[in-house]
């Protein structure tokens, strides 16, 4: 799969203040698609913290959910 790390990035927006993490901004919509993006993206940043071992994958995928679903409230 190929995502962007961009958008995991922590930059500065157009009014200098640092945007909520994953780089999920408040005022712009995400579609479930670009949703379910993100939470695969950050589950594999999960599992590659742990080593990639297996038989965790779906703790990783529910935390990963849970940390996109706070930034993008």
């Amino acid at each position: 799969m190929n995502l962007s790390v961009r958008n995991l990035t922590p930059t500065k927006n157009v009014r200098g203040s640092r945007p909520d993490s994953l780089g999920a901004r408040r005022d712009a919509s995400v579609g479930p698609a670009r949703r379910r993006a993100m939470i695969a993206e950050a589950a594999y940043y999960c599992a590659e913290q742990r080593g990639f071992d297996p038989g965790r994958e779906l703790d990783d995928w529910l935390a990963a959910e849970s940390r996109i679903d706070a930034a993008l409230r």
